[in-house]
C-alpha cells in the first residue's frame, strides 16, 4: 500500500499557523482522493493530534507517542504485552 508522510515541519507548527494548517489540509485531501494512506510526523503534541484527526489523519509518528529506540528496547517493551 502507498502512504505519503508529512514533513514535520507543517506538522510543528499547525496549530497556529495558519498555512501549515492549509498545507497539511490539502495533502490530506489529495491522498484521501487517491486512496493513499497519511502519515504525519513529528506529532509531539495533543493539540497537534487533534487537530490531524479533525483533518482526517489518522497515522501519526513522533514523541507523543514514544521516544526513538534500539530494536532490541522496543522487542521488550512489546514483549511486556504479550499474553502467555
Amino acid at each position: 500500500m502507498s502512504k505519503i508522510k508529512i514533513d514535520q515541519s507543517f506538522i510543528r507548527e499547525i496549530a497556529s499557523d495558519g498555512s501549515d494548517k492549509a498545507i497539511v489540509q490539502s495533502i490530506i485531501a489529495m491522498s484521501q482522493s487517491l486512496g493513499v494512506a497519511v502519515i504525519a510526523e513529528g506529532v509531539e503534541t495533543t493539540d497537534q493530534q487533534k487537530i490531524l484527526l479533525y483533518l482526517g489523519c489518522s497515522n501519526f509518528q513522533g514523541y507523543l507517542f514514544g521516544k526513538p529506540m534500539s530494536i532490541e528496547l522496543f522487542n521488550q517493551t512489546i514483549n511486556k504485552f504479550k499474553y502467555h
